[in-house]
């Protein structure tokens, strides 16, 4: 389905979509549910005969033979049970999987600004927690609708028959039932949908918490770690514990009309027996049939309690799902190929989310396997710039071309396939060093693996662990010094051979030695590749063909090393800063 049609069908009309890929388990989950039902029916029946025909006449051979098949009938049951409990649960894990699938994915179309505002813990609750609840809503939601619905209607037109007054007095107690629990349900969905969001914040700031674990020991704030979690922790409480409120009165109010029923076949048919008209083996066998849909009737309460989270959470996921992702390809949009490298940036303008602007009507031609280095001070615009060139954000205004194609004229994934980044802030999958650096290229061999890590000067570094290329990193690559990390990011750029490059603070975390190591790597890779440097250690631009210096989102000089130091500017200040320290 498409983001549209999540914004436009209802949620039950999406969730019941689902059920189509699996419709076979769905079937044979219903039909073995209805066969239980049956047999449930069934029961009072042969009771009612037994007391009425097989007992009286001394049918001792056919009331044995009755009981030996109702256990084969009960043995056939369990049986049944089984396919339902197995099968049916089978069928609502891979519903809710296929869910999960088709949220993450649509996750993954969504931009840099969709993150921007919304926190890992949140969207984690909203991929786990919140869909549990839809895979007990996918198997016992119409499994429990259906069967106990038919086994209601079942056993009120078998009582009819046999006294269809009494049948009509527990007919009338039916419709209260349902009022009452359909009223206590939509406190409780009220409270659960509160639950889910308290659970969603209560991930964020254990998420949040873990990630930073090393920075609040280095400032010994786990008790304001600890207190932070204890807010949450309480808010969680008391969204808890108004749940269990609103369940507690939806299961007293639930039990109070079941029992009900049984009081009222007893005392109406009690009152039937004295005036005559009822015999009190009728009244067994009514007894019998509301003790076999008392248990239909609490699930069908219990439906409720299961649809109110089912619901809540069925709620956040078609919200998430309905999400438009900022930037969109054009139905037209064409697959960038056979890339020069030409960079043209028209009096582009960037503001973050319509705020202060970052950029102001920049203008920038890059040559085809030209380098340029891009320097300034700190919240000039640096980053800001080189991230609309592979439009992580879309320009405020003005344009940015690759080879004379608009950007936004292009799909985003071949625009990403053919620019390469290595950012300041380097981050690695909990995974071997080898999967790391083939993410750059996912289908590279060992031996391409070998020879990008050579290249990045990580190679002797792997060897000397005790697994190579198969140790494992840690969370985020804890595992290994911050010098390494970067060198295992700029490999996977070695491995990637994009035609053009995007060099963010690339060698900010590496030694001088390591440093001036790998500056000639970069400099063989960027031969023949058009290639933006931000840096702030100028040493690691000497390279570059051209340097522009950002300030305040314009872009204040460009030329040479010589040029820039010759007008004494920003650049000039930079580099006598560096050299006299």
């Amino acid at each position: 389905m498409s983001t549209k049609d999540f914004q436009t069908r209802s949620p039950i009309r999406i969730f019941l979509s689902y059920f189509k890929n699996h419709k076979k388990l769905f079937i044979i989950d219903i039909f073995c549910a209805c066969l239980i039902a049956g047999i449930d029916l069934a029961f009072p029946l042969v009771t009612r005969s037994a007391l009425y025909d097989l007992l009286p006449n001394n049918l001792y051979t056919t009331f044995f033979i009755i009981i030996a098949a109702m256990v084969v009938f009960y043995l056939l049951r369990s049986v049944l049970q089984f396919i339902v409990a197995y099968y049916g649960h089978t069928f609502g894990i891979r519903v809710e999987a296929d869910i999960r699938a088709d949220l993450f994915r649509h996750i993954q179309t969504l931009g840099f600004d969709f993150y921007d505002r919304n926190r890992t813990g949140q969207l984690m609750s909203r991929l786990t927690s919140d869909l549990f609840e839809l895979t007990e809503l996918a198997h016992h939601g119409p499994e429990d609708l259906l069967t106990s619905g038919l086994t209601v209607i079942g056993a009120l037109v078998v009582m009819a028959f046999i006294r269809w007054e009494l049948a009509l007095v527990v007919g009338l107690m039916i419709p209260i039932f349902l009022v009452v629990i359909m009223l206590t349900r939509r406190g409780m969905g009220k409270a659960s949908k509160a639950v889910k969001e308290k659970t969603g914040h209560i991930n964020t700031e254990i998420e949040s918490s873990l990630s930073g674990i090393r920075t609040a020991k280095a400032f010994a704030n786990e008790e304001a770690e600890t207190e932070r979690f204890d807010r949450a922790n309480a808010q969680y409480k008391v969204s808890k514990r108004q749940f269990h409120k609103a369940m507690g009165r939806f299961h007293s109010s639930m039990e109070f009309w079941l029992c009900s029923l049984n009081v009222a076949v007893i005392g109406v048919g009690g009152l039937f027996i004295m005036n005559g008209k009822m015999d009190y083996r009728d009244l067994i066998t009514f007894t019998l049939y509301i003790s076999s849909f008392i248990n239909p009737m609490r699930k069908l309460a219990n439906f409720s309690e299961l649809f109110a989270n089912g619901f809540a959470g069925l709620h956040r996921f078609v919200d998430l799902m309905a999400t438009e992702p900022t930037l969109q390809d054009k139905e037209d949009a064409k697959t960038l190929q056979d890339v020069q490298g030409a960079i043209s940036v028209q009096e582009v303008s960037f503001a973050y989310n319509g705020d202060l602007d970052v950029l102001h009507n920049v203008s920038l031609t890059v040559q085809p396997g030209e380098t340029v280095a891009i320097v300034g001070p700190s919240g000039g615009g640096k980053t800001t710039l080189c991230q609309l060139i592979p439009r992580f954000y879309e320009v405020s205004g003005g344009s940015i071309s690759i080879d004379g194609l608009d950007i936004r004229d292009v799909t985003q994934k071949s625009l990403h396939e053919n620019i390469g980044i290595v950012q300041q802030d380097v981050f690695l999958f909990a995974d071997t060093i080898l999967e790391n650096i083939r993410y750059g290229k996912p289908d590279a061999t060992e031996e391409e693996v070998i020879a990008a890590a050579k290249k990045a000067e990580i190679y002797d570094d792997i060897l000397a662990m005790p697994n190579g290329f198969g140790t494992y990193v840690g969370e985020r690559g804890t595992l290994l010094s911050g010098g390494q990390k970067q060198r295992v990011a700029i490999a996977r750029i070695f491995l990637k051979n994009p035609p053009i490059l995007i060099l963010d603070e690339a060698t900010s975390a590496l030694d001088s030695v390591t440093e001036a190591k790998i500056q000639k790597a970069f400099d063989n890779l960027a031969k023949g590749r058009t290639t933006l440097i931000i840096a702030h250690r100028l040493s690691t631009i000497r390279s570059a063909s051209r340097i522009i210096s950002i300030a305040d989102g314009v872009i204040a000089e460009s030329g040479t090393h010589q040029d820039l130091l010759t007008k004494g500017g920003i650049y000039a200040d930079l580099y006598n800063t560096q050299n006299t320290r």
